[in-house]
């Protein structure tokens, strides 16, 4: 028996990916291996958003030098951001000869052929493509994750170029599919018992197909799909998000009240650098307009500290925002450098000591107001959409609210009787990350 093993870094974009390259080894006849080190196939896909990212991918690429010691037959597998990047490709040949295949985010499709090639010839296979001009997604039987959720790409790569970012050199130039594409692959996800879908794209507002569907028309013709009961998407960008789309949250009855809407910082002047297209008043704008049509709206953020030549005023503006709007979550990060960027050659760099401590003042304001935020939710019942046993204990359920509260929760069902189903439960207990509660009958 052939058998194979995924381990992914990054987004939910990475994430879909992986589980399109676990359907195209299913197919092969390979089945999942849960130790990578047992695996006969094992693929490594990468992320090269932050610094930490490229460091802990060559720290497990090394442990698996001596596999093959024991296992003629073991194939190891890189693709994702990383190869898209040609000094990594080169780093991989130099330092890391025990790597057989490298493949990129644009022909995952290709990812059997490179393999049954690999087998076949023993030769090393490479095979990267810089902007492919057609990503099927047709072709893709994907493994999902959860039988009752999936992920759905609606757009490919990004045109933004913001001067921190390497994903337009890794995906590409912005590519949009086809809306009636779209709405078929989630009429299959649906009769297959799918309830929530979530929509991706690097920037999902600026979608737009040849017939000229938008993203608010996108979403409301998936409000349509029968069986379908939440819909998510994942990233906003303040510059593209329109009134129409707004309005989605008031006339979409299926459109979770939830948005992650990236800020990067509450200093006009770096937002300008960081090639962000919007200042902090549109940003504030968007807010007042997503609160206005849905008062119960959750708010998640991106913000980066010591983007270079942050000032302490401009880091005292990013804490300004935070305040003003009140997050429920928020992703911070202390600046990374990313070879090929824009910014990577800006002079001013941030010294470590500076990023470091503006960080922790950041995080300590973040978590203060998410646990305020949470303990509002306390004695009060919602829908959780169960996806699974908890982490935390075994005779604990984890699911989410309709605004992306992680929910830990009891209840007296068993877990084939409850995953996959929606409950009502009371919340006892708030915390900074996540609610804790009981199932009502």
């Amino acid at each position: 028996m052939k058998t194979y093993n995924i381990i992914t870094y990054g987004c939910q974009m990475n994430e879909h990916d992986s589980e399109n390259i676990a359907g195209l080894l299913e197919a092969m006849d390979y089945q999942f291996e849960e130790d990578a080190f047992k695996a006969d196939v094992v693929v490594i896909n990468t992320c090269s958003v932050r610094e930490n990212a490229d460091k802990r991918f060559f720290g497990v690429l090394g442990q698996f030098k001596k596999v093959r010691t024991h296992n003629p037959d073991f194939v190891l597998c890189v693709c994702g951001c990383m190869p898209q990047q040609p000094h990594i490709v080169e780093k991989i040949n130099k330092q890391f000869s025990w790597v057989d295949i490298v493949f990129g985010t644009q022909n995952i499709a290709e990812f059997p052929e490179l393999l049954e090639k690999r087998i076949s010839t023993g030769r090393k296979q490479r095979s990267i493509i810089d902007n492919n001009p057609v990503i099927d997604e047709a072709e893709m039987k994907p493994k999902r994750m959860h039988r009752h959720k999936a992920l759905v790409n609606i757009t490919f790569g990004c045109n933004n170029f913001c001067t921190y970012c390497i994903v337009p050199y890794t995906r590409g130039r912005e590519k949009s599919r086809v809306m009636s594409e779209v709405i078929r692959e989630i009429e299959c996800l649906s009769a297959d018992g799918v309830k929530e879908v979530m929509l991706l794209g690097q920037n999902v507002d600026s979608y737009r197909d040849p017939a000229g569907h938008t993203f608010a028309d996108l979403i409301r013709a998936v409000n349509k799909i029968d069986g379908i009961e939440r819909i998510r998407f994942m990233t906003s960008h303040p510059k593209d998000i329109s009134d129409d789309m707004i309005d989605c949250f008031r006339t979409c009855e299926k459109l979770c009240h939830n948005i992650h809407l990236p800020v990067q910082s509450g200093s006009d002047r770096l937002l300008k650098r960081m090639n962000r297209h919007y200042d902090t008043t549109r940003y504030l704008e968007i807010v007042d307009k997503l609160r206005a049509v849905c008062p119960d709206i959750t708010i998640s953020t991106d913000i980066i500290v010591a983007f270079p030549g942050e000032t302490e005023d401009d880091f005292e503006g990013t804490l300004d925002i935070a305040r003003r709007v009140r997050y429920d979550s928020a992703f911070t990060f202390i600046y990374s450098p990313r070879e090929g960027t824009p910014a990577a050659k800006f002079p001013d760099q941030i010294p470590d000591e500076i990023a470091h401590e503006r960080f922790d003042r950041l995080v300590d304001v973040m978590n203060r107001i998410s646990l305020e935020k949470n303990m509002e939710y306390k004695g009060k019942t919602y829908d959780v959409l169960v996806e699974g046993v908890s982490k935390n204990a075994d005779d604990t359920y984890a699911g989410r609210t309709d605004g992306f509260k992680l929910v830990n929760f009891t209840s007296d069902k068993k877990p084939e009787e409850i995953i996959g189903t929606t409950v009502s439960v009371l919340i006892t207990e708030s915390k900074t990350f996540s609610l804790e509660g009981r199932e009502i009958t």
